[in-house]
């Protein structure tokens, strides 16, 4: 079975667990660890879980809020972390004692139950990467921090039964917002984040009938209102809004089950 929870999706920080388990063996993969190592260990706690329980941590790339405490976790609990030559650099190349593993696009992370595999996406970092996970029949898509779908991305996202998907900001919120001219448009820019109409348009492309979970993700609090993502992304989707999850940058989500649809 595959699950995923949220732990907390916004710019104060990002972390994502996604578990597998075949009855007899669990894998877990902690995506991201943007958040201070108490913080970690109090939301990982709010999921029934402790650091230890973590067999794997995924950095999809070097801003602070996706990094948080990664090194001193893995260190302290000797708990391999994965991420992309750029972003090691970007990172100032710390020293992981033996715990680097260095992700490629298209090159599968194989956990046991479960396997990763990272894409290249457009984003302004060194080398950022997002993923697909799958226990080897439901299959998970996760995708922040990215300014447009190239075609590489969406094809990644295609027969995926959930989604976490970033719907950042209303464009018309952010236009009115007090942020720098400079800063509008970098968060608007083709290397930015996608706007609820962006996402909404890359669920239009990748809807199919076994999509039956999407979770709107890393929500500006600013320039965005939940009740606006919900409503765009549930449009693209031709659901009711409700159908559509909030990951909170407070709390996160449940425990969320990817099926596939009989």
């Amino acid at each position: 079975m595959l699950r995923f929870r949220s732990l907390g999706s916004g710019s104060s920080g990002n972390a994502t667990v996604v578990e597998a388990g075949d009855g007899l063996h669990v894998r877990r993969l902690l995506v991201d660890c943007g958040f201070g190592i108490r913080q970690l260990a109090t939301r990982l706690g709010a999921a029934g879980l402790g650091i230890d329980q973590i067999d794997a941590i995924f950095i999809t790339h070097e801003h602070s809020d996706h990094v948080g405490c990664a090194t001193t976790v893995a260190l302290r609990h000797q708990i391999p972390v994965w991420m992309s030559h750029g972003t090691h650099t970007a990172l100032g190349a710390p020293d992981l004692d033996g715990l680097l593993r260095v992700a490629h696009d298209m090159e599968p992370i194989d956990l046991g139950t479960l396997c990763a595999l990272p894409f290249t996406v457009p984003h302004d970092a060194r080398e950022p990467l997002q993923l697909r996970c799958t226990d080897g029949a439901s299959h998970l898509g996760l995708l922040t921090d990215l300014g447009h779908a190239s075609s590489h991305v969406l094809q990644q996202l295609q027969g995926c039964h959930a989604l976490l998907l970033e719907a950042n900001h209303d464009p018309d919120m952010l236009a009115a917002s007090g942020y720098p001219a400079f800063l509008k448009r970098r968060i608007a820019g083709e290397h930015g984040h996608l706007a609820n109409h962006a996402a909404a348009g890359i669920l239009a492309t990748v809807r199919h009938p076994g999509l039956n979970r999407v979770v709107a993700a890393h929500l500006s609090a600013q320039n965005n209102q939940p009740r606006l993502a919900q409503e765009a992304l549930a449009q693209a989707l031709e659901w009711p809004s409700h159908g559509v999850d909030i990951a909170s940058a407070t709390s996160g989500t449940d425990w969320i089950n990817v099926a596939r649809s009989l």
